[in-house]
């Protein structure tokens, strides 16, 4: 195994963006020695800086905990640089991987006495962010990141919902990299990906209107039915009444002991005998009319319920088709033995975040599972002539890169669904840690390195009013995305399978039910 922190390409030297090409063994052994009081005063004062060429759209930022800066890249190095100040002894801020899932402008604390933090982006649920600050030269935080006020500000409307950031321990810059494990496109099923979404969108959307009118003439006709039913009934009574009255006639017809008894009786039964077989004639009219009716309710909801399971097919399949034109991140643990998919729906939640698809969480497998295999964080950068240009950010040893990639199996099915229409912006992440449990319907993915201070991330509140990372039992997101779902919602239930795993981590629906969290056992929750 080699016991470095960078990765080069299995062939050739590396192409690295600002940082030397290789961190040394002393390097990593200086690294272990750290201490919370040594992370806080960084070996050189960072300045703010500007690539000199023209920039594109910033694909990640790293921010070095030890060096106290940020560093912004895109598909072609770094872009813009500042010095940062992160989270003092106590409160530091947690190296590991996020992503932005939320911007605000005018942003003031709910936590430190309306504290303004302008041009604030979130980077986990429980307040950990990125945002303008005064800067001492030194960590000086209660756990974000702050920035220069301008600095922050001129970055603010160039950066993206769902955005990566890599927060590390030490120096770490992204190196070019290949390797057979990394996701080709399909250069046909790119073409086609665009056109298929809109085709797609179309069939969801007339399938949506055919379950619409399905499910009126379904109501219609069972409104007509329940109707008929009533006045059968009353036809029915109608019937019945006139029956008996007949009866009486012919009783009283045969009790008759007189020419006057049998005059009388012979009237009433005139009287009565023809309202009694009309009686008899519009119920079995009725009768034959509700039969024929009921058999068309009962048709018209076969028919809804076809519709409507046509419906929720098609939608699917417009969802699949539309986020193969999105980025695809997908997140490998060690410690769960699980990989975890997402992509970003574009739908915006109540509380200002976007919703992320999560419906694909299956086990991996990895070879020597009880070795550590470290974090490691690929990203395509950009197109090129075989399909798309890598890179990786390694922030945690373990193995190098390309020996990590080396252990794992990647389901081949999971394969064939999103590396066809990869695109840049796509990334591969592989580590020893568990999903945060600040990785939930609208996160990324929330990574946070175990063998690190984390005291502004442990110390605050935790998400808890919304379901989180499955962990161990790979399912819990995909909840929200095998049934229909509003952000206004507000009674999403659980279904039974997942029962456990939701008191295992505390959380509450609106019924009001919820159970104690448990403490993780092992690699645990951050």
């Amino acid at each position: 195994m080699t016991n470095r922190l960078t990765t080069a390409q299995p062939s050739g030297a590396p192409r690295r963006w600002g940082s030397p090409a290789v961190v040394t063994l002393a390097a990593v052994a200086a690294l272990t020695a750290l201490t919370v009081g040594t992370a806080a005063r960084p070996a050189r004062q960072a300045v703010e800086a500007t690539a000199p060429r023209e920039a594109g759209e910033p694909i990640m930022a790293i921010v070095s905990i030890k060096s106290q800066q940020v560093t912004f890249y895109d598909a072609d190095g770094w872009i813009l640089r500042a010095p940062v100040s992160t989270g003092t002894t106590g409160r530091e801020t947690p190296a590991g991987v996020f992503a932005v899932v939320e911007k605000d402008k005018d942003h003031h604390s709910t936590m430190y006495d309306d504290a303004w933090m302008p041009n604030m982006q979130r980077i986990t649920w429980n307040g950990i962010a990125l945002h303008g600050g005064p800067l001492p030269g030194y960590a000086a935080s209660h756990g974000c990141v702050r920035m220069p006020y301008d600095f922050a500000e001129r970055l603010f409307d160039r950066t993206w919902i769902g955005m990566r950031v890599i927060i590390s321990p030490i120096d770490a810059a992204p190196v070019e990299f290949t390797h057979p494990a990394l996701f080709v496109p399909k250069a046909q099923a790119v073409a086609a990906a665009p056109a298929r979404a809109d085709t797609a969108a179309r069939e969801a959307e007339d399938a949506a209107q055919a379950a619409d009118e399905a499910k009126r003439v379904a109501s219609t006709a069972a409104h007509e039915a329940t109707s008929l039913n009533g006045s059968l009934r009353k036809l029915e009574q109608l019937k019945a009444r006139t029956a008996a009255e007949l009866a009486y006639a012919d009783r009283a017809l045969a009790a008759a002991r007189t020419d006057q008894a049998k005059t009388k009786a012979e009237e009433l039964k005139q009287k009565i005998a023809p309202k009694a077989e009309e009686a008899q004639t519009q119920f079995d009219t009725a009768k034959a009319d509700a039969k024929s009716k009921l058999e068309a309710a009962a048709a018209a909801k076969d028919a809804a319920k076809a519709a409507a399971t046509r419906k929720a097919d098609t939608a699917k399949l417009a969802l699949a088709a539309k986020l193969a034109l999105e980025p695809v991140s997908v997140y490998i643990s060690r410690a769960t033995r699980m990989l975890y998919v997402r992509r970003n729906t574009h739908k915006a939640w109540a509380d200002g975040g976007e919703v992320f698809d999560s419906t694909i969480e299956v086990p991996v497998t990895i070879r020597d599972p009880d070795r550590p295999i470290g974090t490691h964080i690929f990203t395509a950068m950009a197109r090129n002539d075989t399909g798309l240009r890598w890179s990786v950010v390694t922030i945690d040893n373990g193995d190098d890169a390309k020996d990590a990639l080396d252990r794992i199996t990647i389901p081949q099915d999971v394969l064939d669904r999103i590396a066809p229409t990869a695109v840049p912006r796509s990334s591969i992440i592989v580590s020893d840690e568990p999903l945060s449990k600040e990785t939930n319907y609208r996160t990324e993915f929330v990574a946070v390195l175990s063998n690190q201070p984390q005291g502004g991330f442990i110390t605050r509140k935790p998400t808890t009013e919304v379901p989180v990372a499955s962990g161990d039992d790979g399912g819990l997101f995909g909840l929200f995305f095998q049934r229909s779902w509003d952000p206004q919602a507000s009674n999403v239930q659980p279904a039974n399978p997942h029962a456990g795993a939701m008191r295992q981590r505390g959380l509450r629906y609106p019924d009001g039910q919820y159970a104690r969290p448990v403490q993780q056992q092992g690699w645990g929750w951050q």
